[in-house]
Parts: C-alpha cells; sequence; structure tokens
C-alpha cells in the first residue's frame, strides 16, 4: 500500500509543476506574442511592462482580445439560433397543403368533377410547394449565418493582429525582442 501511494506521488510530481507553469503563464504567451528582455529585464518587471503594454494597446487600438473573442462567439451563437428558429418556423403544420386542398376542392367543384379527389390532389401539391419553399428558406437562412460567422471571424482576426502589433510596437520601445 505504501508503495501504491509513493509511486502515485512521484507519477504526480512532473504532472503538478507542468500544470504551475501554465497557471503562470504571461500575458504576452497568452496572446501568442513571444517577448524576451533583451536588456536583462527582471520577469517581475516583464510582467509589469506587459500590462502597461496590454492597456497601451487597448486604448490605442480600441480592441481587447479577449473581449474580441467573446463577441465572436455570441455572434455564432445568435447565427446558429437564427437557423434553428427558421428550421422550427418551416417544420410546422403546412399552410399549403390546406390552402391547396381549398384550391383543389373549389376547382373539383367548378368543373364538375369530384371535389374530394380534387381536395387531395391539391393538398399534395400545396405540401410539396410548401417544403420545398421551407428547404429554401432553410439554405437561405443558413448561408446568411455562415456569412456571418466568417465575416465576425474575419474582423476579429484583423482587429487582433492590429492590437498585437500595437502591443508588441510598445514593448519593442521598452526593449525587449518581440515576434507574434
Amino acid at each position: 500500500m505504501k508503495r501504491l501511494l509513493l509511486f502515485t506521488c512521484l507519477l504526480a510530481l512532473p504532472f503538478s509543476h507542468l500544470a504551475a507553469q501554465d497557471a503562470q503563464k504571461s500575458l504576452a504567451s497568452t496572446l501568442e506574442v513571444y517577448v524576451f528582455p533583451a536588456a536583462g529585464q527582471a520577469a517581475d518587471q516583464q510582467s509589469k511592462d506587459e500590462v502597461e503594454c496590454y492597456s497601451w494597446a487597448v486604448s490605442n487600438t480600441g480592441s481587447d482580445p479577449f473581449d474580441l473573442q467573446e463577441q465572436h462567439e455570441a455572434v455564432s451563437a445568435q447565427a446558429d439560433q437564427q437557423v434553428a428558429q427558421t428550421e422550427a418556423a418551416t417544420q410546422g403544420p403546412s399552410g399549403g397543403a390546406i390552402k391547396g386542398a381549398a384550391a383543389g376542392a373549389l376547382i373539383g367543384e367548378v368543373s364538375g368533377g369530384d371535389a374530394g379527389d380534387s381536395a387531395a390532389i391539391g393538398a399534395a401539391v400545396g405540401l410539396v410547394a410548401s417544403r420545398r419553399r421551407g428547404r429554401a428558406a432553410n439554405r437561405q437562412a443558413e448561408e446568411q449565418a455562415a456569412q456571418a460567422t466568417e465575416a465576425s471571424h474575419q474582423a476579429t482576426q484583423e482587429q487582433t493582429e492590429n492590437f498585437k502589433k500595437a502591443f508588441s510596437v510598445c514593448l519593442e520601445a521598452k526593449e525587449y525582442m518581440v515576434k507574434s
């Protein structure tokens, strides 16, 4: 039992070290910007400089990368919701079948044929036409959602890249080597 406990503790040591390392990830590395203290700045000074440059970049670009990601996710969720609403609206009872049945019955009555048979044919035609319109509306909603999501993604990418440039310029002015 003691050996098992000791073995488990020894296995956990390297992983707990990695978890602690990830928890202390710098602001720059979170943004996927690589920073080297060219003037020998200490780690705590580098952290302070990164925070200052982050604030400076937000104020000069008007973008905060963390907010941008949340906004993009909200746009994607809204687009998905609109598609779901369109699909739900087109899945309901078919007014096309009812209108087709009424038209068929009227035509059958006027033409002297069997109004019941004409109503059944009209209902079938109306149902098919209604389903086609529903599928077309679903395709259109999906295309619009995809376009909105793509436009949001591109805007987010552009704003994030601009932010990274401003962030990097600020750090370079504080004598860091920066690559993003």
